[in-house]
């Protein structure tokens, strides 16, 4: 796992992208110029550490900088008699683009974030895997193209702006969706996209050479038993895989769910003296006992990483700093210190990050599973209007009253609210606090929500295509790299194989949630791996208590924070409104009012430590 930056037409300073940016690649520097062009690699040796050094370069023609792993560039390199001098999956890429020119992407399975400068067409190739797991960022005026593996580090390289719209949409999404982010002429490159940039008159095209709503429409006939079959094969091949592209010990997060639980049995199999780490909160939300029943059946080398939050008033600020943008998802808290800890053991571990998203883990999957929200029934809006009216505001996350309260408003809604209600449901009832800003602000997310929401899918279908294109891409995948990363840790993601990610949207929607019963053919799958105490327990994930937080540990900083007359979102947010959150004065859920702050105090810290 590297850091990667450069650019065209345009000088900056190595030191400065080593002091933002050497977390990523602690082992080796280096940088490589070429007329216009400038290329800087961080590397952090994991794989041929010996001959893996970058700027790689093939036959003065090709030179690369690469962040990620490709898992199966053996078998490509034999598939297609690749002759490489290193083991290096880093030259494969080179050799690759050499023989196939752009053409090639489709053959890898792993994740990755390269650039390929081609001095021959003197024109920079820029890749993005297909879920976006491996960051990319690039600044682009037409004067000017810059590229960073973080924002932090773009920002250092080139002088950046605010752009507002971006913040509108990060109070309704919790993160800075797709594409967008917080600076004027700064673009995140899409997942399972790529770019070709002309070094002689910077011109730039984008292609979406992925998309998992081609695998969507695509519809599997395998029965239950097959599905359960080949899914188990293709796990197996993705974690083998994932294990063996390393010359360092890889280990595995364990939680007390049924993702890592399989992950963790199948890779015992590979690995015999395989190393798990579990976080402890303690309390309600402790998952520990339940990943101990894993570790004993597999006698896993097992360590238990206890976290009591009592620096976390003093941590916040740097959390949430190294996202580079305001970030809302809380669950970055436990997961920068498990990673903090587990990096003491080892620096590769695997995780299991897309299960939910592929095989229907979530409660809110189960009414879409019955029936399509997203086609438009004026009745049923009315009804549902009515009874969300009449029922009381609900406090408990987990509770029954909750879920009838949240499937009344998601049903009350349309079009694009209806997604937001189901998934983050931060400012969702009380939008009209949000100040006008003149524009759409939302008309961009639109614009992809209809392609999916108007679509001959499924109800299920629908809303899993869209997690995988924002929430996963925008929000999970996005703190897990950083989390792991700002540590110099490696995240490895089995169910995100390419394998994987290109068979399971084709399965029925029963096999993924049948009757209410989430991840139903995963959960079958784990009957033959896990002890049975974990093959119903609802899904848990980082979960923590962040109403708790805002009214006690962090109530001061948050208040501070919030409570300046400098704010800056006092831009986007009525003032009044977060006056009156603050001192209770408002009729609103505990959960919602919690939501609503942590996601301003998260605007907050980024701008006054990380922009200004």
């Amino acid at each position: 796992m590297c850091g990667i930056a450069g650019a065209i037409n345009s000088s900056f300073s190595y030191p400065r992208v080593v002091q933002t940016l050497g977390h990523r690649g602690p082992d080796e520097h280096n940088g490589y110029r070429y007329h216009n062009v400038d290329l800087f690699h961080l590397r952090l040796s994991i794989l041929d550490i010996s001959c893996g050094h970058q700027p790689m370069h093939l036959g003065g023609k090709y030179t690369i900088i690469f962040n990620g792993e490709i898992y199966n560039h053996q078998e490509i390199r034999k598939q297609f008699d690749l002759k490489a001098n290193t083991s290096s999956d880093t030259e494969t890429l080179l050799l690759l683009y050499e023989r196939f020119g752009t053409d090639f992407l489709h053959l890898l399975d792993g994740m990755f974030a390269f650039v390929i400068y081609d001095k021959i067409k003197n024109q920079l190739f820029i890749a993005r895997d297909r879920a976006g797991k491996k960051p990319l960022y690039y600044f682009f005026d037409h004067q000017k193209f810059l590229f960073a593996s973080e924002l932090n580090c773009l920002k250092t390289m080139t002088n950046v702006e605010i752009e507002t719209a971006g913040f509108f949409q990060y109070l309704r999404f919790g993160t800075f969706y797709r594409q967008f982010t917080p600076y004027k002429n700064v673009t995140e490159l899409r997942a399972g996209s790529f770019l070709v940039v002309d070094c002689s008159i910077l011109s730039m095209s984008e292609t979406r050479w992925w998309n998992i709503n081609d695998y969507y429409q695509k519809t599997s006939n395998d029965t239950l038993e097959e599905s359960l079959q080949k899914t188990d094969s293709l796990l197996h091949q993705a974690i083998k895989r994932r294990l063996e592209s390393s010359d360092l010990e890889v280990g595995s997060f364990l939680s007390g769910g049924i993702d890592s639980g399989v992950v963790v049995a199948i890779a015992k199999q590979y690995q015999p003296n395989l190393k798990t780490f579990t976080v402890s909160f303690g309390g309600e939300y402790d998952e520990a006992p339940l990943a101990k029943l894993v570790a004993a059946k597999y006698h896993t080398d097992h360590t238990e990483i206890k976290i009591s939050f009592k620096n976390l008033k003093n941590d916040i600020e740097k959390i949430l700093c190294n996202y580079g943008e305001p970030f809302y998802d809380s669950s970055a808290i436990p997961s920068f210190y498990v990673s903090q800890e587990a990096k003491k053991y080892l620096t590769v571990i695997l995780n299991g990050d897309g299960a939910d998203e592929l095989f229907g883990g979530y409660r809110r999957y189960v009414p879409f599973s019955k029936y399509d929200f997203f086609n438009r029934n004026y009745f049923i809006q009315k009804a549902a209007s009515v009874i969300k009216k009449s029922l009381p505001l609900a406090n408990n996350k987990k509770s029954l009253h909750n879920y009838l309260y949240r499937l009344a408003s998601l049903a009350s809604n349309s079009d694009l609210e209806i997604y937001l209600s189901a998934g983050v449901d931060i400012f969702e009832d009380f939008q009209e606090n949000i100040i006008d800003p003149g524009f759409d602000y939302l008309k961009p997310v639109k614009k992809d929500f209809e392609k999916i929401a108007n679509s001959n899918l499924s109800g299920l279908k629908k809303i899993m295509n869209l997690d995988f294109d924002t929430v996963l891409f925008d929000d999970f995948l996005v703190k897990m790299d950083i989390a792991t990363m700002v540590n110099s840790q490696e995240g490895r993601s089995p169910f995100l194989s390419k394998e994987i990610l290109e068979y399971i949207p084709s399965l029925p929607d029963v096999y993924k949630v049948k009757g209410k019963t989430t991840k139903y053919m995963l959960r079958k799958l784990a009957e033959q791996y896990l002890p049975p105490e974990l093959i119903n327990q609802p899904k848990r994930g980082f979960e923590i208590p962040l109403k708790k937080w805002v009214d006690n540990e962090l109530k001061e900083i948050v208040f501070d924070y919030l409570s300046a007359s400098n704010n800056f979102y006092k831009s986007f947010v009525s003032s009044k409104f977060v006056e009156n959150l603050l001192k209770k004065n408002i009729k609103i859920s505990d959960e919602k009012r919690a939501k609503i702050l942590w996601t301003l105090f998260s605007m907050e810290v980024w701008y006054k430590k990380v922009y200004q």
